[in-house]
């Protein structure tokens, strides 16, 4: 996967993309859920999220205290031990990771928490949300760092033009 043209591209386009999700809040076509969804099945049977693991690589996820709660347990830790460990606090006050590429990324792209994963990375790219126009901002930035973000976008500005 060419990580650089997805990202050059996705700058490029950056404009027209904006554009294009602002029109989808401004005026949101009554079926928008249902080819959200059927976009981003259609995105994810072609891209394979193991061939890239870029956000894993580059972006850390926001820890919930049910997110640390849970991995900690999983790896049979206190929570406090594995903020201390893992996590500092950023300067929105959310919970973070120390370091990136992710801890939990494994050499083969997997994730070693994958079942207890936190909330953040189970919903990434957030593709298959309902109302996905409240998140526009969030996709413009998805689509730099994530191939199915920029696919997602270019795929749905062909569905919704239909």
């Amino acid at each position: 996967m060419d990580l650089d043209f997805y990202k050059k591209q996705a700058i490029q386009k950056q404009k027209e993309h904006k554009k294009f999700l602002d029109g989808l809040k401004k005026k949101p076509p009554k079926n928008l859920d249902y080819i959200v969804q059927e976009t981003h099945d259609e995105v994810f049977d072609e891209i394979d999220c193991l061939q890239c693991a870029n956000c894993c690589k580059t972006t850390g996820p926001l820890y919930t205290e049910k997110d640390i709660e849970r991995i900690a347990k999983h790896l049979r830790m206190k929570s406090a031990d594995f903020e201390a460990k893992f996590l500092r606090v950023d300067e929105d006050n959310d919970k973070v990771l120390q370091n990136l590429p992710c801890y939990f990324l494994n050499s083969d792209n997997t994730c070693s928490i994958y079942e207890v994963r936190p909330k953040a990375c189970r919903e990434y790219p957030h593709t298959d949300r309902k109302k996905i126009y409240q998140i526009n901002n969030l996709m413009l930035k998805n689509t730099v760092i994530c191939p199915a973000a920029f696919e997602f976008v270019e795929k749905m500005m062909k569905n919704i033009t239909k």
